[in-house]
């Protein structure tokens, strides 16, 4: 129901897959859009449906924005192997998910400036990003009982490769995101908070009580052979922690569901992990990703590059932790995050 007591109308999102069927299918998510070049055209979203009887039902995403290239990489080569015989239940791939912006490259979609992860739950009568969302919001998260939605820094931002989740109010949904977390296995698994959770997609999933799993895997803009390695791995970790594909299967397809080291556990107790730039200019970053700093050190200098002859402002570190982000690549602006940091639970 709408908040005016009135029933919500029909998605306008139409899949030309049936989520019920046995078998492999390939085919998009729809979603009309009338524009100069098309008058009856449509955003097509491609998407592999791979489901044998029933069982669990994992909902894989990449491509949320689209300068990330892990999750594309890594679920378009899961769309390209996985076979129905090899699955309990149903895996619903969709490796691009805001597919205007991974046609761009951009972060945003580029029909209507929409940050699709910003945009949940989405509208149906607004414009294409909202309207993804609303799908997504309405008809895919409700067939899901895990959902793993796969990012990295994309060009302005680089990060130690993480798989995360989020503080819940629910202790039992709480202790099935974090197993589902460590079965990912990533280097590291943080506890992350969100400097502003509103419209997310992850929110969206786990309102509905859905097992959520997010990452940050690299960044700069493109994707490493170990970034996607891990994304990879991650994904046939949380398919067999579910119960959906066999430790054969992971194995045959290059990845191991047992990870090769423990995961670095962390977390993000408070706003100040993050160092926030209130001025624009060249970063000089004081350490790398990984670093252990303490309280007061200097993390970062932002210099005028409009004079020679002006002392760089020093950014400090307002609590001790690791350096897990950073801003990427060089030139920074103001209200930019300049670096975050994480506690290193023992």
């Amino acid at each position: 129901m709408r908040d005016d007591g009135l029933p919500l109308a029909a998605p306008r999102v139409y899949p030309s897959v049936d989520f019920h069927r046995d078998g492999v299918q390939h085919g998009f998510l729809k979603v009309p859009h009338s524009h100069d070049a098309s008058a009856w055209g449509a955003v097509m979203i491609p998407i592999t449906v791979i489901r044998r009887g029933d069982g669990p039902v994992a909902l894989l995403t990449g491509g949320n924005h689209g300068d990330e290239y892990e999750g594309p990489i890594a679920l378009s080569r899961l769309a390209n192997t996985l076979r129905a015989r090899d699955v309990s239940g149903c895996v619903i791939v969709i490796p691009f998910m805001n597919a205007p912006a991974v046609l761009a490259g951009t972060r945003t979609s580029p029909l209507d400036g929409g940050n699709l992860n910003r945009a949940f739950p989405g509208r149906v009568d607004g414009s294409v990003t909202e309207r993804i969302a609303d799908y997504f919001s309405r008809c895919l998260i409700p067939l899901a009982d895990v959902v793993v939605d796969i990012h990295s820094g994309g060009r302005t931002l680089d990060f130690v490769p993480f798989a995360a989740i989020h503080e819940l109010p629910d202790a039992a949904q709480q202790a099935r995101c974090e197993a589902a977390m460590h079965a990912f296995g990533a280097p590291y698994s943080l506890r992350m908070r969100d400097p502003d959770p509103h419209g997310l997609y992850d929110t969206a999933a786990e309102t509905q009580g859905r097992v959520f799993v997010t990452t940050e895997l690299g960044g700069g803009g493109s994707a490493s052979a170990r970034s996607v390695g891990i994304a990879h791995r991650g994904v046939y970790g949380v398919l067999v922690h579910a119960g959906i594909v066999p430790h054969d299967v992971a194995q045959r397809d290059g990845a191991s569901p047992v990870p090769d080291l423990p995961s670095v556990q962390l977390s993000m107790p408070d706003g100040d992990c993050y160092v926030t730039s209130e001025h624009a200019g060249l970063l000089e970053m004081c350490h790398d990703l990984g670093a252990r700093v303490r309280r007061g050190a200097i993390v970062a200098r932002v210099h005028d590059v409009t004079r020679t002859g002006t002392a760089p402002v020093e950014y400090r570190a307002a609590r001790d932790g690791m350096l897990i982000g950073r801003h990427f690549p060089g030139r920074v602006g103001t209200g930019d995050t300049l670096c975050v940091l994480a506690d290193v639970q023992a």
